[in-house]
């Protein structure tokens, strides 16, 4: 096991879940809830990193990363580096490529909350604040679950977006999906199955755990 390379999964994943989940309720709510004539854009913009290569995705990024681009050049002037081959720049690729893994399980948890129960929460008082905290979050757990254990997992498993922006600096970019590709490269089978079934048992539970979530759900609805 490379624990330096899982050391920086580990941070790059919960950093990402950290980030987006403030970004994937509002998101996700104002999605499930409002109608507005850009929505199936914004929409359609959430799901593109679920169909873009990676490697496309990471080639864009790390052009709009570069000291020379408007976002390259203003990081650099406040906190004195670039982004590319740094810890910062593949976390906000992480955040970009992780961004509909994050918004969908909100968005269609949201999506199941009746409109006249808002309407009711109002009625009896509660203001929107009160109306989301208190009604509509105990609802949609299930969904943020969901986008947490999809995010974590995926930023674990990424490859090319990662490659593409940081490189393989060890403890800095290399993660352990780069990891496993330097031990087959340097014909290390041994090393590479062991971190390999890692991140397969990883997913394994991440599914199992939205699968559990999904099929509660539908329990308490029968």
């Amino acid at each position: 096991m490379d624990w330096t390379a899982l050391s920086v999964s580990l941070r790059l994943a919960a950093f990402t879940c950290l980030l987006l989940l403030p970004a994937g309720l509002w998101l996700g709510r104002t999605l499930a809830t409002t109608r507005f004539r850009g929505k199936p854009l914004c929409e359609a913009l959430v799901a593109l990193p679920l169909v873009m290569p990676p490697t496309v995705l990471g080639f864009y990024l790390m052009q709009a990363f570069g000291v020379e681009t408007p976002v390259g050049s203003l990081w650099q002037r406040l906190f004195g580096s670039g982004l590319n081959f740094t810890f910062s720049g593949i976390l906000l690729a992480s955040l970009v490529a992780n961004l509909p893994f994050a918004v969908q399980p909100i968005q269609r948890a949201f999506e199941t909350v009746p409109a006249n129960l808002r309407e009711a929460a109002w009625c009896s008082g509660l203001s929107p604040w009160q109306t989301f905290l208190r009604i509509e979050l105990p609802l949609v757990w299930p969904g943020i679950i969901s986008a947490l254990a999809l995010t974590f997992a995926h930023t674990l498993g990424e490859f090319g977006v990662i490659l593409m922006v940081g490189g393989a600096i060890d403890g800095e970019t290399r993660t352990l999906a780069i990891a496993i590709y330097d031990r087959v490269q340097a014909f290390d089978e041994a090393g590479a199955g062991i971190m390999s079934a890692m991140l397969l048992l990883v997913s394994f539970l991440t599914i199992g755990v939205v699968y559990g979530l999904a099929g509660r759900r539908r329990w308490r609805r029968a």
